[in-house]
């Protein structure tokens, strides 16, 4: 019977963002906007960075990745609802639904990976400055950006595979906006606690752990920042490390709550507002909170545009 159930499923229905139609077009019309945001200021950083010599650093570099994944991360998701908010046809097929949950893994997890990266090779630049070129040489940050896309992309295949070998017998409708885990776990007829384990081992370890590193690695900067004699010097400093922390604790945060918690809990309303927070606002800040706020972007952003103008 399940067999049966399952080859017979071939498309998945996306309730979307929320049951009220009107409040569906406002909502998509603020997605738009902010996915508009993520869209530029990503892509007006990588610009930035490739055709000015100055930023081709470490740093740089990683924040190039970065602001790639987030446009990515973002594209998975905000397209697909605008297509369903604009269209009758809620639809999804089984491929189109698997291939989702595919990319929105692999590129979440990368980036969670890769802002681990980055937070250690802040520590090295302002822990150890005097070793940070020799440490962060340009093959090293290539190993370490390499395994961020492996690793997340075999984790991705295992997490998707087996979720998507369970029968969905209860029904094709998601109680969501796309394709994600915990709803269609929900839609199962089959016990889905191998399926959550897997997800609690997966997530620990890219999630939580890429997370604690991070506090670590800002647990010395922070202790570096004390000695710093200027006041002001100081001031600056530590407002720069609680604006990173802030974004990267409600990036990592929301995806804790949603993929560390009991499976009972499991709340369709919730679940979509706590999903915006690392699917739609995260990816938008970064680029402002990492890149647009600092000094050296904002000059590469002016001598890029007026070598535009003046050509």
């Amino acid at each position: 019977m399940e067999n049966s159930t399952q080859t017979v499923m071939t498309s998945f229905i996306l309730l979307g963002l929320s049951n009220a139609p009107d409040l569906q077009v406002v909502l998509s019309l603020l997605f738009f906007f902010m996915y508009m945001v993520t869209f530029s200021g990503n892509f007006l950083l990588i610009i930035v960075v490739q055709f000015n010599i100055r930023l081709q650093t470490p740093m740089y570099f990683l924040l190039t990745n970065l602001a790639v994944i987030d446009i990515c991360f973002s594209s998975t998701v905000v397209p697909k609802i605008l297509v369903n908010t604009l269209s009758k046809d809620k639809s999804i097929s089984f491929f189109g639904c698997t291939a989702q949950l595919y990319f929105h893994l692999a590129l979440g997890g990368s980036e969670c990976l890769l802002l681990a990266v980055m937070s250690y090779d802040r520590y090295i630049a302002i822990c150890r400055p005097l070793r940070y070129n020799t440490i962060m040489d340009k093959k090293f940050c290539l190993y370490l950006v390499g395994g961020c896309w492996i690793a997340s992309f075999f984790n991705s295949f295992l997490l998707t595979f087996f979720t998507f070998q369970l029968p969905f017998c209860k029904s094709n409708r998601i109680s969501h906006f796309f394709c994600e885990m915990p709803p269609l776990f929900h839609l199962s007829c089959r016990d889905t606690w191998y399926n959550e384990l897997a997800k609690y081992i997966s997530v620990g370890l890219i999630v939580l752990g890429s997370f604690l590193l991070i506090l670590l690695s800002y647990f010395y900067i922070t202790l570096t920042i004390l000695k710093i004699r200027s006041t002001k010097e100081r001031q600056k400093a530590f407002s720069t490390c609680a604006s990173h922390l802030t974004v990267v604790s409600l990036y990592y945060g929301a995806i804790m709550f949603m993929h560390l918690r009991p499976p009972y809990s499991y709340s369709p309303e919730q679940d979509r507002v706590v999903t915006i927070l690392y699917t739609v606002v995260t990816p938008m800040l970064n680029p402002i909170i990492y890149s647009i706020r600092n000094k050296d972007v904002k000059k590469a952003i002016k001598r890029t545009m007026c070598s535009k103008v003046y050509n």
